[in-house]
This record gives structure tokens, C-alpha cells and sequence, in this order.
């Protein structure tokens, strides 16, 4: 297929979060087939709820800067499809997206055609499959592997890393995790496995009290950031931060992506890193060139835009720090739009009140939640809507001359803002 043809073909697999079908078996069979190319050299394995996307950035790039040919895979994508899967850097190519694709799919339906599988692999199955044998071809000597969904049942689950590493745990899908933290760690913990050391970082104590329990029954070597690592004279601005780092010997740290919570996403992938026997330099030179787009990604300088994937509390807590810390004096204007799977009510209150107006609008999904239902939600006394991104955008740029324009709520509604603002 092409390009376009084999993007068409995924999307009629249905979203990838509301079609997931949990287990390991449909996964395992197809990769069995394709002669597991799952099985790579070095793996880091990277799951939790906020901040993993940042931190498997963060350690491929110290691991490029290291001189490894590396892999990388995470979801979702924001424009493309080929963004999940990126060696050296840069997202694979349409051609070799669509070539993978080919391999995968074919070798899918021979599996149904045997009845060796029950269904054709899920979205995710497919492009994790695919991943993995592009990793391969192009002989990648270290990937990091970002969890999809959870962990134990997540179809990432099927490798023997060399390091996992869990983020923060919070509350987010919990009509899949559970409604407790207790279950929503339990489930991340699944990718703990025995004689696979590990990374924690710092964690509510539901959550950690459950990860710590995980690991002991493993047996295996925990590192706890916030135990190991001592982060002193930090220095924030809004375009990132400088901190030095010590656990016996100290590393200056220049962290190009912003917000307060990324001083400690770079300290999980610096320990990471370090595990992982990667010299000081290569780390300090390999947080300094790190890159995570979407995540308050400044697009536009005049007027001032700034993009951020917040669709979580914990997300939308991180983003209103930072607008607090940086923008309180100025005219913010707050863009939002969800999906209907999301706790928008209590996202809502927490970034609502920082804004001097908000424009409610909607992302092009199917479950995105309508304007007019996020406005019966809010007693914001300036909000109101607009039936899509682009109107959005237009009434956003209208006024105060200062002002600066967030757009959030939604990875879909920050996908859409980067094509509408490239052009």
C-alpha cells in the first residue's frame, strides 16, 4: 500500500484507546511470525502516567549523544503517524512507514486465514509490530520504548528491557486502570520483570507504596530519584531550566523543555541514563538537545503561542504553574478543547480561573466534547465558543496587544494547531 493507503487502513482499525483489545496473546503470535523482531539489543521501557513521553525523549537523546544508533518509540503522534517511530531523531519515512505496514498487515492475515489469531491487531498491535521491525532493519543499538496504555497488558509489554523506568502515576483512563491509584500503579507495575533493574520517580505514596511492593517481590535493584539524586540551585525561566545534580559527583544541567515538572523528568532520565553506564557529558550534552514537541512548545513569538497536550489533572496542574509562574501579569487567553473521556470539569477548574478569556472549542474527533457543554461547565465571566481550531484561533488574536495564547486540553486539539500554524 502507500502511504496514505496504509494510514487509511489504521484509522478503520478504529481509536486506538476505545478499540484496545487487553493481552498479550494476539501481539505475541503476530511478532512470533514475523521472526520477533521485538528481541533488540538494549531496550529502556518506559511507562507511568504523566511525563514519560518527556523522559523517553530525554534519554534517547542521551543516548544519541552517547553515539548509539537509537530507536524511539511513542504515542500518540501529534501530525503524522510516522512521528511514533524515530531513529537518530527523526521520524522514519513515509516510504518505509508504508513498507512495515505492508509486512505487518500481510503477514496478519495470514495469521487469520490459519486462525492463528482471533482478530486483525488493534491500531497500537500494528504500529508497535512496526516499530519493531524498523528498528531492526536499520540496526538500532539502543531503543526506548514508551507504554501505549497501562503496562502489564500493553502490547509493548512482549520485551525483555534492559531498564524500566515509571514516571509519575496519576489518575487518567480510569474506565481501563481502575479508579484507585493503588490499581492504576498496579497495572504500570506489570512491566516490572525479574532481573530488570528499574527507575521510580517520585510517586504519590499509594502509588509508590504498590510499585515498591511490585519490585520487592521481583527482587529486583529499585533506584528512587528523589533517594538518589540531590537537584540544588535551580534556575527557571519559561523557556526551560539550569539545575546541578548531585549523588556523589555533580552534573550541570541545562533542561531546554519547560515547565517546573520537567526538572524532575530530567532527573528520572538521568538516572536512567546513568544505570544505564552513559558517561556524565554525553548526558549533560543529551538533556541540553532534547526535544519533545506539544508539550509547552512555544510556536509563535507575535503574537505569543504556546502548545500544551494538558489532558489530565496532573497535566493541567503543571500547566497552570507554569502559567502562574510566567504569566500572571499578562492577557492570557486559553484555547481549549477535550475528548469525553476526560475529567473536563476538574481540568476546567484548574486551568479556567488563570485565564483572562477562554475560548472553548473542539478538536475534529468524534469524542470531543461540544463547546457549548464545556461553557455549561464553567462560570468563567469571558468564555466562549468557537465551533473549531481555526475560528479559535482568529477571535484569540483579536485585542490586547500583550496577550499570550495557550492552547490545551487535547493532543488531538495541539496536532491540529501545529498544522494550522506550519501552514
Amino acid at each position: 500500500m502507500t502511504y496514505p493507503d496504509s494510514v487509511r487502513f489504521l484509522y478503520s482499525l478504529g481509536n486506538e484507546v476505545k478499540t484496545a483489545k487487553y493481552g498479550l496473546e494476539r501481539i505475541t503470535t503476530l511478532l512470533a511470525a514475523l521472526g520477533n523482531p521485538e528481541q533488540l539489543p538494549r531496550i529502556v521501557h518506559v511507562a507511568g502516567t504523566n511525563g514519560k513521553g518527556s523522559v523517553c525523549a530525554m534519554i534517547e537523546s542521551g543516548l544519541r549523544a552517547a553515539g548509539l544508533r537509537t530507536g524511539l518509540f511513542t504515542s500518540p503522534h501529534l501530525v503524522e503517524p510516522t512521528e511514533r517511530t524515530r531513529i537518530d531523531g527523526c521520524p522514519v519515512s513515509a516510504a518505509e512507514f508504508s513498507a512495515a505496514f505492508d509486512r505487518v498487515h500481510t503477514c496478519a492475515e495470514q495469521l487469520l486465514n490459519q486462525g492463528a489469531i482471533d482478530f486483525h491487531p488493534t491500531y497500537f498491535e500494528t504500529v508497535t509490530a512496526m516499530a519493531f521491525l524498523l528498528f531492526q532493519d536499520r540496526e538500532t543499538e539502543a531503543v526506548v520504548l514508551e507504554v501505549g496504555l497501562g503496562g502489564r497488558l500493553d502490547a509493548t509489554n512482549v520485551v525483555h528491557p534492559e531498564l524500566c523506568v515509571i514516571t509519575p502515576v496519576d489518575f487518567d483512563h480510569e474506565a481501563l486502570l481502575g479508579k484507585s491509584l493503588e490499581s492504576i500503579a498496579g497495572e504500570k507495575a506489570g512491566i516490572l520483570k525479574p532481573g530488570v533493574p528499574a527507575v521510580f520517580a517520585a510517586q504519590r505514596p499509594e502509588a509508590q507504596q504498590t510499585l515498591d511492593r511490585r519490585a520487592l517481590e521481583l527482587g529486583i535493584d529499585v533506584i528512587h530519584t528523589q533517594e538518589k539524586w540531590r537537584i540544588d540551585n535551580v534556575e527557571y525561566s519559561a523557556r526551560g531550566s539550569h539545575f546541578m545534580l548531585r549523588d556523589g559527583r555533580t552534573m550541570h544541567i541545562d533542561c531546554p523543555l519547560a515547565g517546573e515538572h520537567q526538572v524532575s523528568n530530567a532527573t528520572v532520565a538521568i538516572a536512567a541514563l546513568g544505570r544505564l553506564g552513559i558517561a556524565p557529558d554525553a548526558i549533560e550534552r543529551g538533556i541540553a538537545n532534547a526535544r519533545w514537541p506539544g508539550r509547552l512548545d512555544r510556536v509563535s513569538e507575535s503574537p505569543e503561542i504556546i502548545l500544551d497536550g494538558a489532558h489530565n489533572p496532573a497535566g493541567a496542574r503543571a500547566l497552570a504553574a507554569y502559567i502562574e509562574r510566567f504569566y500572571a501579569a499578562r492577557h492570557v487567553v486559553l484555547i481549549y478543547g477535550a475528548m469525553r473521556d476526560k475529567a473536563v470539569e476538574e481540568i476546567s477548574g484548574i486551568l479556567f480561573p488563570l485565564a483572562t478569556e477562554v475560548i472553548a472549542t473542539a478538536p475534529r474527533q468524534t469524542r470531543a466534547v461540544a463547546p457549548e457543554t464545556i461553557r455549561a461547565l464553567s462560570a468563567h465571566p469571558s468564555l466562549c465558543t468557537a465551533p473549531d481550531l481555526r475560528r479559535a484561533l482568529e477571535m484569540a488574536r483579536t485585542g490586547a496587544p500583550d496577550r499570550a495564547i495557550f492552547i490545551s486540553g487535547s493532543l488531538f486539539l495541539v496536532g491540529e494547531a501545529m498544522t494550522l500554524l506550519n501552514g
